[in-house]
Order: C-alpha cells, then sequence, then structure tokens
C-alpha cells in the first residue's frame, strides 16, 4: 500500500547529497579564491601572482630589466609570467575540483 514512499526516501538521500555537493562546491571554490599561484619568465625576472582562480593580484619586475630599449622584452615577458600563473592555477583548480568529483564518486570532468 506505501510502496511508492520508498522513492521519497532515495529523493530526500539525494537532496541531502546534492546539498552537501553543493557545499563542498562552496568550499573549494573558495579556497581557490585563497590560494595564489606563482608564475615566472626570464628566469625569474618577472613574476606574476594569480589566485587558483586565474585572478592576477600581482606582478614584481626585476629592476635591471627597465631599460626603455627592452620595452617590448618587459611587455612579452610579462605576459609569459602571467599566462604561467594562469595555467598553474588552472591546474590547481582542476585537482581540487577532481578530488570533489572523486569523493562523490564522479568522473572528473
Amino acid at each position: 500500500m506505501l510502496k511508492g514512499l520508498g522513492g521519497l526516501g532515495d529523493m530526500a538521500k539525494m537532496m541531502k547529497a546534492a546539498q552537501e555537493m553543493q557545499a563542498k562546491m562552496a568550499e573549494v571554490q573558495e579556497e581557490l579564491a585563497r590560494t595564489v599561484m606563482v608564475g615566472e619568465a626570464g628566469a625569474g625576472l618577472v613574476k606574476a601572482r594569480v589566485t587558483a582562480k586565474g585572478e592576477v593580484t600581482g606582478l614584481d619586475i626585476d629592476p635591471a630589466i627597465l631599460v626603455p630599449s627592452e620595452k617590448e622584452v618587459v611587455e612579452d615577458l610579462i605576459l609569459a609570467a602571467i599566462k604561467d600563473a594562469q595555467g598553474k592555477a588552472l591546474s590547481r583548480s582542476q585537482q581540487e575540483m577532481a578530488k570533489l568529483t572523486e569523493g562523490l564518486g564522479l568522473r572528473p570532468a
């Protein structure tokens, strides 16, 4: 007579699991926003800092390369350092998301 209620219990479990996943996802996103990765170019002459979410937060340039005739080289090094840091950030983000999905028995994206 109450056979259909078994499905409601399963639905409640699914809703709870979804809420737990949402909370874990929020934690991971907050952690990624706080995690800072450093990318380098020109053997460390230019360093860029980005969060693991990819937001650029800082740039360090060795004053030795600030020569007006080397403007284009400096610009290239800045871009290379930012790209390096963003690549590291993407990798970190993917690792954290893989941990989260692995814990839930899901395939990594």
